[in-house]
């Protein structure tokens, strides 16, 4: 499992190969998936999509670095 607090992903075996589930943490009793992929042949190829997908979702709802954004922004 990757290691953030936010969003981490969880693999699991299913009928004819792997599936990768890319997990939110709404709040501290409530996780979401936030995306779904399966027909992975091998346990390496859907873990190696799930670790990537997750450095992909950090990037992309980072609010650290939006808020950087809106505040270099004038208005």
């Amino acid at each position: 499992m990757s290691q953030s607090k936010k969003y981490q992903y969880r693999m699991m075996q299913v009928d004819n190969g792997w599936a990768v589930e890319i997990l939110r943490r709404a709040s501290s009793k409530k996780t979401v998936v936030s995306k779904r992929q399966d027909g992975f042949a091998t346990e390496p190829e859907a873990q190696e999509w799930g670790e990537k997908e997750v450095k992909l979702f950090l990037q992309k709802y980072n609010l650290n670095e939006q808020n950087k954004r809106r505040a270099q922004s004038p208005g």
